[in-house]
């Protein structure tokens, strides 16, 4: 069945223009956008990928990574193929870069009960780009918010600012993945631009959606302390509380950079933590890396080991040595 696409219009020439993101696709008959999930069919502009489910599991909150909401808690993670970024270090380009592997046919309704089956927190939808799954995960969320089930979102955050207002209220958690604070890194490595990510992030804090920023650290493209400072810089104009994840990158698609060094990522976060309280280190073991440690008293608030999450907050998210309230999401 044809479902029609949200945001986009008829261009000249019998083109239909992309309105969703800043990439703004002009598409031929017959011709899908690069994200591979819109296309232009008999002069519409179709969301393809629409009830197209490629992977589903219950995973740890930890693991999108959150860790600020409801830790310790599992959520129900769901995604389609495709991404409208084509970044060349790509984590998980198999479904994101991919556009003709298996997938099976799910309505949000069965999304929805599922979620409920497995006592999830809520929906997940994340491993590949959500944001231009638009229409399924706006159905989707709606119905969730009917059950009082959470709605995350794992994302580039490269989409425009409408859909995105249009979005946000049905949203109550992102992580959003900022990969580098140079305008120069999106459009060489990610065939995208920098602000629209900045902005998005901006305007999901200023929405009241609680959020939290990955960085992939890669050698040699933005582990330097410039780049660590920026990025600390910005996140401090937004909001201090603002929890920020330093990701180990490992060789993956069409980048074969080496590993980054664990000591990379500690630098990172020593540099990080001079002005943010909240800071962790994803895809490496490091004693510590993973602990949210109480700014008042420096005592262990919750203990993370991979995904084992020992929480020691009290039920207002005060902590329990010197009764300080984190900004940790708990209901």
């Amino acid at each position: 069945m044809k479902r029609v696409a949200a945001y986009w219009e008829v261009a000249e020439d019998e083109l239909v223009q992309c309105l969703l993101c800043p990439i703004g696709c002009r598409l031929q008959e017959g011709e899908d956008g690069l994200c591979g999930t819109r296309g232009n069919v008999a002069g519409e502009m179709v969301a393809k990928q629409y009830g197209r489910l490629v992977s589903s599991a219950v995973d740890p909150i930890e693991k999108k990574p959150l860790y600020h909401f409801h830790p310790g808690k599992p959520i129900l993670s769901v995604a389609a193929q495709g991404c409208n970024l084509h970044c060349e270090f790509c984590q998980n380009w198999a479904i994101s870069q991919e556009r003709h592997g298996p997938a099976s046919d799910v309505t949000p309704e069965q999304i929805v009960a599922d979620a409920e089956r497995a006592g999830s927190l809520g929906i997940a939808y994340t491993y590949s780009e959500p944001l231009v799954w638009y229409e399924f995960v706006r159905d989707t969320a709606t119905l969730a918010h009917e059950k009082k089930l959470k709605n995350v979102i794992v994302s580039n955050g490269f989409l425009n600012r409408k859909p995105l207002e249009e979005l946000l209220p049905l949203i109550d958690a992102a992580n959003i993945d900022l990969k580098s604070m140079d305008d120069s890194f999106y459009k060489k490595v990610c065939k995208a631009r920098l602000q629209p990510v900045l902005d998005t992030i901006e305007l999901c804090h200023q929405h009241g959606v609680h959020v939290e920023i990955t960085n992939l650290v890669i050698p040699g493209q933005n582990d330097s302390d410039e780049q660590i400072k920026r990025l600390v810089d910005f996140v401090v104009s937004i909001d201090t509380a603002i929890p920020v994840h330093l990701s180990a990158y490992f060789p993956s698609y069409k980048f074969v950079a080496p590993p980054t060094p664990p000591q990379t990522l500690i630098r990172a976060m020593r540099i990080a933590r001079r002005k943010l309280p909240y800071v962790y280190l994803g895809n490496v073991m490091v004693e510590g890396g993973s602990n949210t440690i109480c700014p008042g008293c420096n005592s262990v608030a919750i203990q993370r080991t991979g995904y084992r999450t020992v929480n020691r907050l009290t039920p207002d998210g005060g902590c329990s040595e010197c009764g300080r309230i984190l900004p940790v999401v708990l209901n």
